[in-house]
């Protein structure tokens, strides 16, 4: 049984999304800044998925992210 995740972009964008509210990524870095939060052995998938979906890994993470919801505090 394969125990990998399988990435699409809607799980690309809300992995990202979640990094940028921790803080832990900024909206204007490129997008292979989120490497370092994919494992290795996940990489080519993610970065797959990225490349079917025309984004390169040179594009900013608010590209990725698109429109987001603000909700009220």
């Amino acid at each position: 049984m394969d125990t990998a995740i399988k990435y699409d972009i809607e799980v690309i964008q809300e992995e990202a999304r979640q990094l940028a509210r921790k803080g832990l990524v900024n909206r204007q870095q490129p997008i292979f800044t989120l490497f370092k939060y994919i494992p290795d052995r996940e990489w080519a998938d993610f970065e797959h998925e990225l490349e079917n979906n025309e984004y390169l890994l040179r594009d900013r993470i608010i590209d990725l992210l698109g429109s987001e919801k603000w909700e009220e505090d």
